[in-house]
């Protein structure tokens, strides 16, 4: 507030301008399982607390070596051998409370409220990522839980609440006409969604088990995210997931036909029921295979592509912290165009980075009228389109026989 009077020379700072946006980070895994904390110091064994897992010693410490019934050890081996990513980590199994790892239940992997702590438990305990990292996980993984529906129903929940993608397996054992089946109404397995936001899996892959000199299946959900989470740091999140070299596998539960103009192959028909699978074929190694979501078929929105769907949430969640340096100030034409600006400019840098094709963010006075403003409300416009993948490349070949007309000519 200037002073009422003053017999002098004043300067009154103003900031107005646009304001820089962060992208939030988007190569964090979400893991909810169990893990032989028995085996760990006693000041690293952590039960329902999200714990920030960066690379294999920490794995460790914190969460022990692979062991038969935890899943946890062998995910993360799982995620790190893909070669990055940060994994925040939910261990449920509480020796103090179960007889042994098989007494954890769906129920303990989806969570609640711990009516004596108020602390949140399982899946839910993701909810406070944020405020002890910084940033929520974008993918979330139960695996071996995940094949029961419930449990995927709990993990649709969190990821619609904080924006991230679920990954889930069908149950080994399953075959390519159940997974298939699986989508409908009819079908006995965990399969049947249609959300954006869960991608589904199938088959268990094969992983060479040094100790037994034999090989073991693993769910191929782990494998999956630690694939998303390299390729997000090495080419970016609007990259699409498929067609990405798996490491660390041998084999897969069941060989699948896999040919790049065949449609009725197996891996093209799992493609088709919005099943992501695994392609193998001479020389190609095993692969990622599939673009799109549990939401195809059904939903034919653009969405329904993986990447096209994490980078909506990453554009939406980035603006949207971002608005913090905004939040009640006063309203006038310098508030409305550094919004604007400050996003446009964010907007602009992703279309550099190839993330988007184009964009825009704008203030449309005909959504804002008087009495909203006056309620301190404003409305803002933002459209973009990031890349679709190259999914399908067609070629049209024609016989000409007007090109024998060069016969004999030199």
């Amino acid at each position: 507030m200037p002073a009422s009077f003053l017999h002098g020379v004043e300067t009154i700072e103003i900031e107005k301008g646009a304001r820089t946006i962060k992208t939030v980070k988007t190569a964090v895994i979400g893991l909810v399982g169990t893990a032989p904390i028995q085996d760990v110091e006693a000041e690293f064994k952590t039960v329902n607390e999200p714990t920030l897992i960066l690379n294999e010693i920490d794995a460790v410490k914190y969460f022990g070596s692979k062991k038969d019934g935890f899943t946890i050890p062998q995910a993360l081996e799982a995620i790190f051998d893909q070669g990055a990513g940060i994994v925040i980590v939910i261990n449920v199994y509480d020796p103090a409370i179960h007889e042994n790892v098989s007494a954890v239940t769906k129920a303990d992997i989806i969570g609640g409220v711990n009516a004596v702590t108020g602390k949140r438990t399982g899946l839910k305990a993701f909810e406070d990522s944020y405020s002890l990292f910084g940033y929520f996980p974008k993918m979330i993984i139960a695996p071996v839980y995940c094949e029961d529906a419930a449990v995927v129903t709990a993990i649709k929940t969190v990821c619609d609440k904080i924006r991230a993608i679920g990954i889930v397996d069908a149950p080994v054992g399953t075959t390519v006409q159940d997974a298939i089946k699986g989508r409908g109404p009819t079908g006995t397995i965990n399969f049947n969604t249609s959300s954006d936001r869960i991608i589904l899996c199938y088959p268990h892959l094969k992983v060479y088990n040094s100790a037994t000199d034999s090989t073991v299946l693993e769910p191929y959900s782990s494998r999956l995210a630690g694939v998303i989470a390299a390729k997000d740091i090495d080419k970016g999140y609007h990259w699409s997931p498929s067609n990405t070299e798996i490491n660390g596998i041998v084999g897969v539960e069941k060989q699948l036909t896999s040919m790049l103009n065949d449609p009725t192959s197996e891996v093209n028909t799992l493609n088709e029921a919005g099943i992501v699978t695994i392609f193998n074929s001479s020389g190609s190694g095993y692969r990622t295979w599939g673009n799109r979501s549990a939401a195809y078929p059904s939903s034919t929105s653009v969405t329904n592509f993986i990447n096209i769907r994490r980078t909506a949430d990453i554009i939406h969640e980035s603006v949207e912290y971002s608005m913090l340096q905004f939040i009640d100030f006063p309203i006038d034409n310098g508030l409305i165009d550094s919004i604007t600006e400050s996003v446009n400019a964010f907007i602009r840098s992703l279309i550099g980075r190839g993330a988007l094709i184009d964009g825009k963010c704008s203030y449309n006075p005909d959504k804002n009228p008087v009495t909203q403003i006056a309620d301190g409300h404003l409305v803002f416009d933002i459209e973009f389109m990031p890349p679709t993948p190259a999914e399908r490349i067609s070629f049209e070949s024609f016989i000409d026989i007007e090109l024998l007309k060069s016969l004999g000519s030199s």
